[in-house]
């Protein structure tokens, strides 16, 4: 009978551990939905609403966890967690949610061999901490990537499809071209201190033709309509100053088509393209690497390399960064091809068909221009506004339809409004709608919810200062010299979607471009969003590092090479955790092979996803192969980093740049990475510690009675 009893009470543990851990079991189903949203090759997917039976196209863990209906507590911690990843770096989420629930499995073996809770927590922690240590190794500063993309061998043909070719990519949209087309059969030159608002076009293609160039293919020109010319302007090496006019006509950088043909013409550009630097790396390393992190989003990528030749040639001049998201914003235009979408200086925003008629009223008109900080309504007030106390409300929110209260607020809006001749107004929040009416009557542009990074860019250029309220304004909080037109696509045509119109302001001098993103398919429209801003904070992350990791799996195939060896070792003196008492040795290695195992299917998921292996059987039996070779070699990093330089680890090639794989690697962040893994591994130990305070189902007074009572709380 004692045998017996001795028998069931492991039985009983086995079985309260395979019933109280259910916050694990539900963060494993969750992540289990996110499995084919890992790597560079995502698939997208179609989530329903069973209730009313639509979908939704997603193909980003944040997406999926918005998508779903988490009920459970595990569900809102998971969630918690992405969004804060995702509002923190943009990037790393689909990582931290494969790595949940590869752990919470990983985990949920370790109890059904009963190694205790306290053992999993601190083994798991420390060698999560030692990983991060062992791979600072494959970090790679950003000035030796910039110097090695731009020393490496590339092919010319990597960058033909990256470089902008108006007409056919239409990256860079036209309409900024028009007037430089212009000044190349025209004899006479503006000079660059011209009034004309037109500069700040000029000025980006200045930037933009000088930059690009670098890229390895022709920018070629969109001509107006009716000009069946056949000239083009060439990415040959022209340097034209006014105290430099000397001719580049061999250089690796540089096409020399048509160079006949600018030698005759350079005279015309002076003051528009200015010379390339003398270290090829300042000018073309970051389009360079904006490709590398790009992972395989060469839309995305190509908008960004543009905005990047811009800003890059303004801190030139300026000394600002170089890259300042907070001049970058986006607009969405459905109904448009994807090979629409091109990057517009200036600030793109939809408006109804009734404010486009005053666009086209105001139409190469300087308008006088209005910042409100906050909403256009009757009933705003500012944060922390404090109502008097003597004064007894009657009604909270009137009909401004009804009431004469609200007819006098309209009119007397107005009546400010006309009195300092405003043309254009920019609201933060919202606006009322009869305002608005009342506004387009009378040929006044309202636009309601603007960013503030855009409200502060045109504060900066046009002397406006913002006000909260119509009635602090003066003439000082007026700006100047705005414009206001209807954006035209790459055939140079305006573009009516039907409901909502693509305008476009500008101010001479203001840095804000806008990325213009376009797709015929609704479901697309956030995804295709969504990839831009991830490579954008990519490339802003890792200037702020100032460090990249190597990328392509060689971080992780080298963190499942180091945990192996310490599981294998078995030696607890590796870790300096003082919390690692004596029980906890005894399962070191028990729990090092399920931390390992984690980086292991992370590996073979990423490999099956990028059709580099056709099953996770082949993945695995790959990865052991790596694992091999590195053990063998006596230096699994300098093992890793020699395949990573011969683009032959994991399978080699990455994604559709599989054709260009001389000169061209793949790189990763290093802080959104290592914090995706710390935000993985945490959630799936909070959830550990909480299941483990609750215990249900039978045989209590059993587990009361036994030596490892004392790690649970009875409720």
């Amino acid at each position: 009978m004692r045998w017996r009893r001795c028998c069931l009470l492991p039985m009983a543990f086995r079985d309260v551990n395979a019933r109280r851990h259910i916050g694990l079991q539900q963060l494993s189903s969750l992540a289990l939905a996110g499995r084919t949203l890992l790597g560079p090759m995502k698939s997208c997917k179609f989530i329903v609403d069973e209730s009313t039976n639509q979908s939704t196209l997603i193909c980003s863990a944040l997406r999926l966890i918005e998508s779903l209906d988490l009920t459970s507590a595990a569900g809102q911690l998971l969630n918690e967690t992405i969004q804060a990843q995702n509002k923190e770096f943009k990037t790393g989420m689909s990582t931290l949610l494969f790595l949940v629930g590869a752990w919470s499995n990983a985990v949920l073996e370790c109890l059904q061999q009963n190694v205790p809770v306290s053992a999993i927590v601190s083994v798991m922690s420390e060698g999560l901490n030692s990983c991060c240590e062992r791979v600072q190794c494959l970090q790679i500063s950003i000035h030796d990537v910039n110097k090695e993309l731009c020393s490496s061998s590339v092919r010319p043909n990597t960058f033909k499809s990256v470089t902008c070719q108006i007409g056919h990519d239409c990256l860079l949209n036209p309409q900024i071209f028009l007037y430089f087309q212009k000044e190349i059969s025209a004899p006479e030159v503006i000079p660059m201190n011209s009034c004309s608002h037109q500069e700040d076009d000029c000025n980006f293609n200045k930037c933009l033709a000088s930059s690009l160039g670098g890229f390895g293919s022709t920018a070629s020109l969109v001509k107006p309509v009716g000009d069946k010319s056949t000239s083009v302007i060439s990415g040959s090496g022209v340097i034209a100053s006014s105290c430099n006019k000397q001719k580049l006509t061999h250089s690796r950088y540089f096409s020399t088509i048509a160079k006949s043909r600018f030698s005759s013409q350079q005279d015309n550009f002076q003051g528009y393209l200015s010379g390339q630097p003398a270290d090829p790396c300042e000018c073309y390393g970051l389009g360079h690497l904006a490709m590398t992190l790009s992972h395989g989003n060469q839309t995305s990528m190509k908008l960004l390399q543009s905005i990047v030749a811009y800003q890059q040639e303004r801190a030139e001049c300026s000394g600002s960064s170089q890259l300042n998201i907070a001049e970058i914003v986006t607009c969405c235009l459905l109904g448009l091809p994807e090979s629409y979408s091109c990057v517009s200086p200036g600030f793109v925003t939809l408006v109804s068909p009734e404010q486009a008629t005053v666009i086209k009223y105001f139409e190469d008109k300087p308008l006088r221009i209005l910042l409100m900080d906050g909403d256009l309504t009757e009933q705003y007030r500012h944060l922390g506004f404090n109502r008097p106390c003597n004064v007894r409300t009657i009604l909270e929110h009137p009909s401004l339809q009804e009431g004469r209260a609200g007819d006098l607020w309209l009119n007397s809006m107005l009546d400010i409004l006309i009195s300092f001749e405003v043309n254009l107004v920019l609201v933060k929040g919202k606006v009322c709608e009869n305002l608005m009416e009342r506004c387009i009557a009378n040929t006044i542009l309202v636009i309601g919810s603007v960013t503030r990074d855009v409200l502060c860019a045109f504060g900066e250029v046009t002397s406006a200062q913002p006000v909260t309220y119509l009635t602090q304004l003066n003439t000082s909080c007026v700006g100047s010299r705005a414009y206001a037109e209807l954006w035209k696509a790459c055939d140079g045509r305006a573009m009516d979607l039907g409901e909502l119109v693509p305008i476009r302001i500008k101010v001479r001098g203001i840095p804000l471009l806008t990325a213009v993103l376009t797709t015929a398919v609704a479901s697309k429209m956030q995804l295709i969003e969504d990839q831009f801003w991830t490579l954008v904070y990519r490339l802003h992350h890792a200037l702020n590092d100032k460090k990249v990791f190597l990328g392509g799996g060689a971080v992780e195939l080298l963190c499942l090479s180091h945990v192996q060896m310490l599981a294998n070792k078995n030696a607890v003196k590796d870790f300096h955790n003082p919390w690692l008492a004596a029980p906890a040795t005894e399962y070191q290695s028990v729990v090092l092979q399920a931390l390992a195992s984690g980086w292991k299917q992370y590996l073979s998921v990423v490999m099956c996803n990028t059709a580099k292996a056709a099953s996770e059987l082949e993945a695995c039996t790959s990865v052991d192969y790596h694992l091999k070779k590195a053990a063998d070699c006596g230096s699994p990093s300098a093992y890793i980093l020699k395949e990573f330089r011969r683009d032959d680890l994991l399978g080699g090639g990455f994604g559709p740049f599989i054709d260009h794989r001389e000169g061209l690697k793949v790189y990763d962040n290093v802080t959104a990475k290592t914090e995706a893994w710390r935000r993985a591994l945490d959630l799936v130990l909070l959830v550990l510690q909480t299941d483990a305070e609750i215990i249900t189902g039978p045989k209590r007074k059993q587990l009361l009675n036994s030596h490892v009572s004392s790690e649970f709380m009875f409720l």
